[in-house]
């Protein structure tokens, strides 16, 4: 299979049926895909402070995409591969913005004992060390193993054009930990061709990403795409070599892992040979659910299951 290489010069901000494919594939090309940061390389130093940084920047987020693949149509699933994510430069970079963050704008809900953060805009510089596989921050004199993924990931709605920060039943925004190197990610396919995005590379991220900025830097990632045909998912999967995931992403948050445990029950269910039921009692005792990211207006949560379980003992002798 030959390789191609997707490098924009223009990027997106938005996930949308409506803009030309910037690169054509197909099912089982290697595709290496370049990704700017989250905020178009803007922040660079210590000096470089969001507000002024920023403060002529019409959005954020930018996309490599769409990229369009051959023979994936509506009701199909997109089954995209993470062979290898590599960074592009040596530094990330994580910030406070003001008035930004999941724990900004005053007194925390139903709390009497604790305000919220309200800290004065800083940038850490977090340089690669160790042959890319850590970050070290000198002013905190930290250093943090790389635990690189693609914060955008998704496909092209149906019919509306949906900004580059929000996530949803097409992927998106949704800052999933598990969208990296070795783990396959199935989204589903409301336009012909799939129309792929791809965008905001972490270093590495807390669960929560809760001051709005992991460890944002430029990269590329090499992928391999696949279609299943005739099979229609409603929100993304992740498999790992051993996990299955479903992302939910809503507002407020209990429903985001309402959806990703009630839709992780269907593909037990349509894929593992569970009865609805069954599975609903095995994620009881054995789920495993973690907030990805609830800096954004709809919160992610990923629910799993361990491969393990999903086979009988009977089976397994």
């Amino acid at each position: 299979m030959p390789t191609i290489e997707v490098k924009p010069d223009v990027f997106s901000y938005v996930y949308s049926p409506y803009l030309e494919p910037v690169a054509v594939v197909k099912p089982g090309d290697d595709v290496i895909v370049y990704t700017e940061d989250a905020v178009e390389s803007r922040i660079k130093t210590k000096a470089d402070l969001p507000k002024k940084a920023l403060a002529n920047a019409t959005s954020l987020n930018p996309q490599t995409g769409p990229i369009y693949v051959e023979g994936a149509e509506p009701g199909d699933t997109l089954a995209v591969t993470i062979k290898s994510i590599e960074f592009t430069r040596d530094f990330a970079f994580s910030a406070f913005m003001d008035k930004y963050g999941s724990l900004s704008g005053g007194v925390i809900a139903g709390s009497s004992l604790m305000d919220a953060p309200m800290l004065e805009e800083e940038v850490f510089i977090w340089k690669v060390v160790d042959d890319g596989k850590a970050f070290y921050e000198e002013d905190l004199d930290i250093k943090l193993p790389a635990a690189p993924f693609f914060g955008t990931f998704g496909v092209a709605p149906a019919l509306e054009a949906i900004s580059s920060f929000t996530p949803g039943r097409f992927g998106g925004n949704m800052d999933c930990l598990d969208v990296c190197a070795g783990n396959t990610i199935y989204l589903p396919v409301y336009k012909p061709g799939a129309l792929f995005y791809i965008g905001d590379c972490h270093g590495a991220q807390g669960q929560g990403e809760i001051c709005g900025f992991a460890l944002e830097i430029t990269a590329k990632g090499h992928l391999q795409f696949d279609i299943i045909k005739n099979k229609s998912i409603k929100w993304p999967r992740v498999e790992s070599p051993d996990k299955i995931m479903v992302v939910g992403s809503a507002a407020p948050m209990e429903i985001a892992g309402k959806i990703a445990y009630t839709h992780l029950i269907d593909w037990m269910a349509s894929d593992y040979g569970f009865t609805k039921g069954e599975a609903y009692q095995l994620l009881t005792q054995a789920g495993g659910l973690y907030v990805t990211q609830m800096v954004d207006s709809l919160h992610t949560l990923v629910a799993s299951i361990e491969k393990k379980y999903l086979k009988r003992c009977k089976d397994s002798k």
